[in-house]
């Protein structure tokens, strides 16, 4: 094995132990057990992460990639805003019935807690999640709607508001605190939230 085969396999271990233990003890987590549960020492965490914060924000990075990977794939270039945002929601609340769904709802419970007791590592997973929303930003920019394209400042705006219907509805439904919200509930109060929220800026005329 390579040296950087070596390290990326390190990396990964980390990675999959930190998801296990911060998942489940949050601010807690010992990085000793991280450590130890991947077969390494708390010096490879320093050495690869920089500090166990670093770990953390590398573990949100890591857990949110392939979920924007498959939105991308999700929601097809060609399709109008609503179109879009229609495509998005579905596969949004087919995720919520994925095997890993408790699993993501306790890491997302866990990672507000942990911000609450650290605002500096708050303050940095903030960062990485609006670098990774980033991608979402980019989907929905240009698309039509109104007899217009969507701007770069409406997209984002757009996606601050979804973010914060979906993430909501979302973790109702494994807890069953969701009855009703199917998929087409989900389609359709997303698009209503397009529909009926005036996206504006100082740049831009409303959606």
């Amino acid at each position: 094995m390579t040296r950087a085969e070596s390290k990326e396999r390190n990396r990964r271990a980390l990675l999959d132990a930190a998801f296990q233990v911060v998942s489940r003890d949050g601010h807690r987590a010992r990085l000793d057990e991280i450590a130890d549960r991947a077969g390494l020492t708390t010096g490879a965490v320093y050495s690869l992460f920089g500090s166990k914060n670093g770990l953390v924000v590398a573990l949100v990075a890591d857990y949110l990639r392939p979920h924007y990977e498959e939105v991308e794939r999700a929601v097809p270039a060609g399709l109008d805003l609503l179109e879009a945002v229609d495509a998005f929601a579905r596969y949004y609340r087919r995720s919520c019935d994925g095997p890993d769904a408790l699993s993501r709802l306790s890491l997302q419970i866990t990672l507000l807690d942990m911000a609450l007791h650290d605002p500096e590592l708050g303050s940095q997973l903030a960062t990485s999640i609006r670098s990774q929303e980033n991608h979402l930003i980019a989907l929905f920019t240009g698309r039509a709607h109104g007899g217009g394209l969507v701007t770069s400042r409406q997209a984002e705006r757009l996606t601050t508001a979804l973010r914060a219907l979906l993430v909501g509805l979302g973790q109702g439904v494994p807890l069953g605190l969701a009855p009703g919200a199917d998929e087409e509930y989900f389609a359709a109060t997303a698009r209503a939230l397009v529909s009926g929220l005036s996206l504006i800026d100082h740049d831009a005329h409303p959606l």
